[in-house]
């Protein structure tokens, strides 16, 4: 009964945004190729204040504060409906949402920013490097950019950078400039807490590569291959408890958590699979200066 009601809740607010959806910027979203990207999931507590609104892959996270709430990633331009549902079935506004933040500046994780930020209000905060692409809608994308913008252009309010603390009522965020993915791609730090426990969260964008040229071969972006590996290195560093991501499928998330169970913030704890996604993005990485 709970999963049809949550079904037919974001097909009614899915409708209500229909008309408001007409009147925004047209872009050309890359035809949707991944059907969990658009499919819904069931939300729940991670741990503490912070929640997961997002879809069944696509990771959009929600931070609640004393004065308002924080949101990490949006998903795909259709995503602005399934959210909204989602927060309101775990007892939140979207309307108390004050600050947008994204990993990083592709259309699968910013296509419903700008809706959002109309809706809102809310305050863009994106780290520097990517503020071009954010604001240009992602044409100017030296992977996928030049064709035009592939989701809503976003005004930019705040330029981040590395190591810069967000705050918001009783929460900070510490900013982490992880590039190659994106040349402004970033992670953020935080702790969060319950009855039990304090926890250090790392929601990490992991540095897949998305570009078939060779490093050399992108005049856009000539630091790509020196980014890539500060950002791996860095990551390597990293202290944390909880670790989540960019993507459900990258940390794991449905074989740590299924629909309807109950708050687990040790589910989320596993450094191991967090040491393996990065070894063997690192042989990714060494295969591809290999293949010059």
């Amino acid at each position: 009964m709970l999963k049809y009601i949550f079904k037919k809740t974001v097909l009614i607010i899915g409708l209500s945004f229909a008309n408001f959806l007409a009147f925004a910027q047209k872009v050309t979203e890359p035809k949707n190729t991944h059907s969990e990207w658009s499919k819904p999931y069931q939300p729940f507590q991670i741990a503490g204040n912070l929640y997961y609104v997002g879809s069944y892959d696509l990771a959009c996270y929600l931070i609640v504060t004393s004065q308002g709430n924080i949101l990490i990633n949006t998903g795909l331009a259709a995503s602005a409906p399934m959210i909204k549902a989602n927060m309101e079935a775990l007892g939140f506004n979207l309307a108390d949402t004050k600050i947008l933040l994204t990993t990083q500046a592709h259309h699968d994780h910013m296509g419903a920013m700008a809706v959002i930020k109309k809706l809102t209000g809310a305050k863009m905060m994106v780290d520097e490097k990517d503020a071009d692409v954010v604001a240009d809608g992602g044409n100017s994308d030296y992977a996928f950019g030049g064709k035009g913008s592939t989701y809503e252009a976003v005004k930019v309010d705040r330029l981040l950078h590395n190591g810069d603390t967000i705050k918001l009522g009783n929460m900070q965020l510490v900013m982490l400039h992880h590039p190659g993915h994106t040349k402004g791609s970033c992670s953020f730090l935080f702790n969060v807490e319950d009855k039990q426990r304090q926890y250090k969260v790392l929601i990490a964008n992991m540095p897949t590569i998305v570009t078939d040229k060779s490093f050399s071969g992108i005049p856009g972006y000539p630091d790509i291959a020196k980014d890539y590996a500060y950002t791996l290195d860095a990551m390597k560093k990293l202290s944390f408890d909880i670790w989540l991501s960019s993507h459900a499928s990258q940390f794991g998330l449905h074989t740590k958590h299924k629909p309807g169970d109950g708050y687990s913030p040790a589910a989320f704890m596993d450094r191991k699979g967090y040491d393996e996604e990065i070894r063997d993005l690192q042989n990714e990485f060494s295969k591809k200066l290999k293949s010059k």
